[in-house]
């Protein structure tokens, strides 16, 4: 990712609704889909700047990778010890067979070879372990955004679950979220195409309105993963190596 997009993680991802409504609905997508067992080995590849790591350690002992060296600072502060740098695809040096959860919360996107990425997880897991996937909808929805966050794809759910698949996972049901926002992000999207301003910029809105947009996104937490949801900017899913 480009440098600035690390420097505005870390600037927002504790205000930002985005951030905030996003753990709120992987927590309890994971109370209720993951089954771990209460001493669960949690391994987050791609923390960034660590924000999602309290939330994961309500379920278990968290372990975390980042190979930008900055952000990576920030996240083992947050975590209270280091963070290790092993790169994607092929996590070296990472314990196979070790985790029961490994999140990769947008973060398979930056990965050329997401099979060989996906598979090395795979190894990586217990038995009866899963993978947590979060990653960006519609190709066409391809932006600056995804330029400067070195965004090799947008996927569907039929391009996931094929990568999945080829990694030797089964894909669990795969659900959109970020659905009730949807029709304003598109739109902007759209709008920006259309007019040549297609900005990459993700600052917070106004205060009042990063609320509201934090409020809405966050009733989401009440149906992802219960009810089948409409087209939203990210899909979710939890994967287990295939029988």
């Amino acid at each position: 990712m480009d440098r600035i997009v690390y420097d505005r993680m870390a600037a927002h991802d504790s205000t930002h609704w985005w951030y905030r409504a996003r753990r709120d609905i992987l927590a309890d997508y994971i109370a209720r889909e993951a089954t771990l067992p209460t001493d669960a080995r949690i391994l987050e590849i791609g923390c960034g700047t660590g924000h999602n790591l309290a939330m994961l350690a309500a379920f278990g002992r968290v372990e975390a990778i980042e190979i930008d060296p900055v952000a990576r600072g920030i996240a083992s502060e947050r975590l209270g010890r280091p963070v290790g740098d092993a790169p994607l695809p092929a996590l070296p040096g990472i314990e196979r067979g070790a985790y029961d959860l490994i999140a990769v919360l947008d973060v398979v996107e930056h990965i050329e070879d997401d099979v060989a990425a996906l598979r090395a997880m795979r190894d990586c897991l217990k038995p009866g372990g899963k993978i947590l996937i979060t990653v960006p909808a519609h190709q066409w929805m391809w932006s600056a955004h995804d330029v400067v966050n070195h965004h090799h794809r947008r996927y569907s759910k039929a391009t996931l679950a094929a990568a999945i698949r080829a990694a030797g996972l089964a894909p669990g049901k795969l659900g959109y979220f970020n659905s009730l926002l949807f029709p304003l992000a598109a739109a902007a999207r759209l709008a920006g195409r259309m007019t040549g301003r297609d900005d990459s910029d993700d600052s917070p809105p106004p205060a009042a309105l990063n609320k509201l947009f934090e409020t809405i996104f966050g009733w989401e937490r009440h149906l992802v993963g219960r009810l089948p949801m409409p087209p939203g900017v990210s899909i979710v899913t939890l994967a287990a190596p295939a029988a």
